[in-house]
C-alpha cells in the first residue's frame, strides 16, 4: 500500500468516526426529546444528519484537499495560493482546473518554442562555423604554401597573398555583419530618423554598384521616370544599407542579361520601395526563412558568390526598426520582388 492509499484511506476512517459520533449523539438527543421512533423522528434526524455530514465533508475537504493544493499552490511561483483560500470548494476545484490546464498548455507552447529555437541554434552554430572555416582554411591553405617554399617563386607570392588576402575581407566582412546585427539586436535606443529624398539614395546605390551589375551585364533601372523628389522618415545610412544588400542580392542571383527595377507606390500614407529583378525566383517553401542569419536557399552554390549570409537579417533588422515591413513575391525561375515600406514625410506635398 502506497503512501497516497495510506492518506486516503485515513482520512475516509476519521470522517466516518465523525460523522459516525454526530449521528450517534444526534439519535441521544432526539430520543431524549421523543422518547420512541417515529416518522418526524426519522425525518429530523436524516435532516440533522445530512445537514451536519455536509457541513464536517465541506471542512474535512477545505482542511485536507486544500492543504495538498495550496502546498502544489505554493510550490509554483506561477500560481498564487491566496486566490483558493476564501472562495467555495466548487469554485476552488474550478479555478485549480483551469490554473492546471492553462499552466499545462502553456508550458507545451514552451517546450515547442524551446525545440525550436534549439534547433535554429544547432543550424545556426553549423552555420557560423561553416562560415568562417572556408576563409580561413583558404587563409591557412595559401600561407602554409609560402611558408613550404612558394615565396621564391614571385609570381605564386603575389597569386597567394592576394587569394589570402581576400579570405581574411571575406572573415571580415562577416564579423562586421554579426556586430551590426549585434547591435541591432541588443539597441534599445530608438534610431534617428530624419526626412530624406529616396530617390537620390538609390541612385547612389545604383552607381556604387554599376561595376558588379556590369560584371553580369544586368541593367539597373528606374521603373519610370521619377522628376519629384520622393521624400520618406527614416535614418539615411541604415536605410542605404538596406537598398544596398537587396540590390547586391539581384545582382548576384541574377540571370546574365537580365535587370533590377525599383519602383515606387504610395501605400497608405507610407512610400513602398519595390527592387524587382528576373532572376532565379526563390521556391515559396524557402520563402518563411529567408532572413534567418546564415540561411542559404542553395547551400552549395550560392556560397560561391560571396556574402556574409547575413544581409537578409541585417535588412529585416532595419525595417523593423523603422517600425516598417518588408515583403518577398517570388517565382522560381522568373525572378524577385523585396518591397519595404517607409513613412512618407509632409514634404512630398510641398
Amino acid at each position: 500500500m502506497n503512501l497516497k492509499n495510506k492518506e486516503t484511506f485515513r482520512f475516509a476512517f476519521i470522517t466516518a468516526l465523525q460523522i459516525t459520533f454526530f449521528a450517534t449523539v444526534l439519535v441521544g438527543i432526539l430520543t431524549y426529546f421523543f422518547h420512541q421512533f417515529s416518522f418526524l423522528f426519522c425525518f429530523i434526524f436524516a435532516v440533522l444528519v445530512a445537514l451536519s455530514s455536509f457541513v464536517l465533508l465541506t471542512i474535512k475537504v477545505q482542511l485536507f484537499i486544500f492543504r495538498k493544493v495550496k502546498k502544489i499552490y505554493d510550490d509554483f511561483s506561477f500560481l498564487e495560493s491566496t486566490t483558493i483560500i476564501n472562495k467555495s470548494s466548487a469554485t476552488d476545484l474550478n479555478l485549480i482546473s483551469q490554473e492546471v490546464s492553462k499552466f499545462a498548455s502553456d508550458k507545451k507552447l514552451e517546450i515547442e518554442a524551446l525545440k525550436v529555437r534549439e534547433e535554429y541554434r544547432r543550424e545556426f552554430l553549423g552555420n557560423i562555423s561553416h562560415e568562417l572555416k572556408t576563409p580561413l582554411f583558404t587563409v591557412q591553405g595559401y600561407v602554409s604554401t609560402l611558408l613550404d617554399g612558394g615565396m621564391k617563386d614571385k609570381t605564386i607570392r603575389k597569386k597567394y597573398l592576394a587569394r589570402a588576402l581576400n579570405g581574411v575581407d571575406r572573415l571580415i566582412y562577416i564579423v562586421e555583419d554579426l556586430d551590426t546585427i549585434s547591435k541591432l539586436e541588443i539597441s534599445d535606443e530608438p534610431i534617428t530618423m530624419a526626412p530624406f529624398d529616396i530617390i537620390p539614395l538609390i541612385q547612389n546605390v545604383m552607381d556604387l554598384l554599376e561595376m558588379k551589375a556590369n560584371k553580369k551585364d544586368i541593367l539597373m533601372t528606374f521603373d519610370d521616370k521619377y522628376t519629384k523628389p520622393i521624400f520618406v522618415q527614416g535614418n539615411y545610412e541604415k536605410i542605404q544599407q538596406v537598398v544596398t544588400n537587396l540590390i547586391e542580392n539581384s545582382i548576384k542571383y541574377g540571370k546574365s542579361g537580365g535587370s533590377t527595377e525599383i519602383g515606387f507606390e504610395e501605400v497608405n500614407n507610407r512610400i513602398q520601395i519595390d527592387i524587382r529583378d528576373n532572376g532565379e525566383g526563390i521556391d515559396a517553401k524557402h520563402i518563411p526563412r529567408l532572413f534567418e542569419r546564415f540561411f542559404r536557399v542553395d547551400k552549395s552554390g550560392s556560397r560561391n558568390v560571396g556574402g556574409s549570409g547575413l544581409g537578409l537579417a541585417i535588412v529585416k533588422h532595419i525595417i523593423e526598426a523603422h517600425n516598417e515591413k518588408i515583403i518577398i513575391e517570388s517565382e522560381l525561375g522568373k525572378g524577385s520582388q523585396f518591397s519595404f515600406t517607409l513613412q512618407k514625410c509632409a514634404e512630398l506635398d510641398s
